[in-house]
């Protein structure tokens, strides 16, 4: 059955309305559309843990600088619609910017401490416009679970920080970084790279899963695990530029100096070719 398509406030609205009249449990799934398996298993993740879920389908200008990929980035709605239906979405909300930021919007929304490093440093103001856009997806559609990917792990912590602080009272789940066959991280911005790049841009899940035996084999500071991973890049030569590569805790993503008893994140951005791709890997203390 095809998901019904909301395209105005009032459209969620009186969606969100129909659902809470009914006593029903709603799951939100954000997304950016150009959707793929990743977003599909958040959807799917989403009908296992309500009774309806919905999902969003919006680039977000707030989050992109201003020499960044706003004009190319993918988009195909009537696509989009059709995968929403198979992973069973009731209802897709793809409203027009105006809808999101009617003339005249002067509020936005800042996670001051998560927002630093990483990302955040590389991309100045794109986490104030993630928590902008998600805060009124939250507020609009008040949904009891509301699910997000690993893969941008510094923005699944942002927003869980951002929900906690705001008392919007929702669930925010994060799902695993779903792969392709060979490991590569599945993002929308893939389909920018050239059969070459794609081969080069395997170099950061190997250099992870490089780091990530040698965690597995006492080797625990960051030092020693993030020249793996930079090894790694650095081996596929011209066309792949690490822009960071850092070692982290789980929670706060402060950089540490070494993988103690509580989870650590290893976290990876680079240039393949003109492409910006992300990626990370949880880390733990071996066990005696």
């Amino acid at each position: 059955m095809a998901a019904q398509l909301l395209r105005t406030v009032e459209d969620a609205r009186a969606f969100t309305r129909q659902v809470r009249a009914r006593g029903q449990r709603l799951a939100l799934v954000p997304t950016m559309g150009f959707l793929h398996e990743g977003h599909l298993s958040l959807m799917r993740g989403g009908k296992e843990r309500a009774d309806v879920c919905a999902a969003t389908i919006f680039v977000n200008p707030a989050q992109f600088g201003p020499k960044e990929d706003l004009s190319r980035y993918p988009r195909d709605l009537d696509g989009d619609l059709r995968k929403c239906a198979s992973a069973g979405v009731d209802a897709v909300w793809a409203p027009e910017r105006a809808q999101v930021y009617p003339p005249g919007y002067q509020t936005y929304v800042e996670v001051t401490e998560l927002s630093k490093g990483l990302c955040g440093e590389r991309r100045p103001g794109h986490f104030r416009g993630v928590a902008t856009v998600v805060a009124k997806l939250l507020a609009l559609f008040r949904p009891d679970v509301a699910l997000f990917g690993e893969k941008d792990f510094q923005q699944l912590r942002v927003i869980q920080r951002l929900n906690a602080d705001l008392d919007l009272a929702v669930e925010v789940v994060g799902l695993p970084i779903v792969r392709e066959p060979d490991g590569l991280a599945m993002s929308s911005r893939n389909s920018y790279l050239s059969a070459a790049e794609r081969q080069r841009a395997l170099s950061l899940h190997r250099g992870l899963k490089a780091a990530q035996a040698l965690c597995g084999q006492g080797v625990v500071t960051a030092r020693e695990l993030v020249g793996a991973v930079r090894a790694e890049l650095e081996r596929e030569g011209a066309g792949v530029r690490p822009d960071y590569v850092e070692l982290v805790d789980s929670e706060t993503l402060a950089p540490i100096i070494r993988v103690a008893d509580q989870p650590a994140r290893l976290l990876v951005a680079a240039y393949v070719g003109s492409t910006r791709l992300i990626d990370n890997l949880e880390l733990r203390e071996p066990s005696e």
